[in-house]
């Protein structure tokens, strides 16, 4: 997910992202502000106590741990979803739901419920697997409960439990250039970082958009009310996209093969996750619609039509070639092959915190919650493969 960045590096330079994106020096300010107020495993941040000696290496317990954050993060914001436009019950309790998007969310598939529901139940048990796991061996867990106060930007539209958060899913910038890079037969970002991949959906990479309804008056207008949830179709796939990546380049820096184990049988489960959602996204109904909270104007277009930006042509768009097209792998002197990418190693986690960041996704958190991510992020990046 690291290499996401590329595709913003030239624009957050020269500030034509959104003020509140942050460049990687602002960002690295936010975490020296906060550091002071946590300490390396302190125990404000644990989710229980570690039992015994540790009988993991530091680096695998690292890439555990920035594992576990990141689907605590990922449960934080489908739980949202699941209140308002999934389904509620003995599971995932939360919430009463709100006919309105949920009928808009399923114009993009009439299960769409039964998917949202599945995933948030899938990212809870991988962080709580991996938690237990992290004790079990007598390590260190992780809790973000600390930072659960984000209350101005959870929905106050009905159906939703107005909890506290830990993410903000009202103010997203996304980065759609995943469309464009797994349909792409020439161009890998391992091999050439630089190179930039159109955007799906233009529109939602400028600006800022919600992806749940913020009031019941966004449910009063229909075409915004549809825009919302086309927007929440493409974050779906944005976040999962990015775990189809996270879990196979930790995979390469880990020493136990249990815990080689664990990140790729749970890596799998997020491409999973990508497909079905790279699909859904691609019947998200055409429409246009002006957002007076975020002060902007969002079409979703028939992406299997032209115009298509220079270069680039039907396939690079057409909604349903949803395998991974083959591309270069490794070398430009191979063969080409269909893979996951990008799987580049060196940096991913302080790749996803701050990919995670430019999104928007942490609007009002705390320096000390900066500070905590970037934490974890620079222990999971220091862990070395022996051998």
């Amino acid at each position: 997910m690291h290499n996401f960045e590329n595709q913003t590096a030239s624009q957050i330079t020269n500030g034509s992202l959104p003020s509140r994106a942050l460049g990687r020096r602002a960002f690295l300010g936010r975490m020296a502000t906060g550091a002071a107020l946590l300490a390396p495993g302190a125990s404000l941040l644990a989710a229980g106590k570690a039992k015994g000696r540790p009988n993991l290496s530091k680096g695998d317990a690292a890439l555990l741990r920035f594992a576990a954050a990141a689907e605590i993060l990922e449960t934080d914001f489908w739980v949202q979803y699941n209140e308002l436009a999934g389904i509620q019950d003995s599971e995932e309790p939360d919430g009463t739901g709100n006919p309105d998007f949920t009928n808009a969310v399923k114009q993009l598939d009439g299960d769409m419920d039964q998917y949202i529901h599945d995933n948030t139940e899938d990212e809870r048990t991988h962080f709580t697997f991996l938690n237990a796991y992290l004790m079990s061996k007598g390590a260190q867990p992780v809790s973000l409960e600390p930072f659960r106060n984000l209350t101005a930007t959870s929905s106050k539209a009905t159906g939703s439990s107005q909890k506290p958060r830990l993410t903000n899913l009202t103010q997203l910038t996304l980065d759609t250039s995943w469309w464009t890079r797994y349909r792409s037969r020439t161009e890998n970002p391992d091999l050439d970082p630089s190179f930039v991949f159109p955007q799906a959906i233009p529109d939602l990479f400028t600006g800022q958009h919600t992806a749940i309804p913020r009031t019941n008056a966004d449910v009063m207008n229909a075409d915004l009310l549809q825009v919302i949830a086309n927007t929440a179709g493409f974050h779906f796939a944005t976040i999962e996209q990015g775990g189809n990546s996270l879990y196979p380049s930790m995979a390469q820096r880990a020493q136990s093969v249990e815990v080689l184990r664990i990140l790729i049988s749970i890596g799998p489960t997020e491409t999973m996750h990508f497909q079905t959602w790279q699909d859904k996204a691609g019947n998200a109904p055409q429409v246009s619609a002006f957002d007076p909270v975020n002060n902007n104007t969002v079409t979703f277009p028939d992406l299997n039509s032209p115009p298509f930006p220079a270069g680039f042509g039907l396939e690079d768009f057409q909604t349903n070639l949803i395998m991974p097209e083959p591309c270069p792998f490794i070398s430009p002197s191979l063969p080409v092959c269909s893979v996951i990418r990008p799987t580049e190693t060196n940096g991913i986690a302080m790749g996803v915190v701050n990919f995670l960041t430019n999104m928007g996704l942490f609007i009002g958190q705390s320096p000390a919650f900066f500070a905590f991510l970037n934490q974890l992020a620079m222990e999971a990046d220091s862990a070395q493969r022996e051998g």
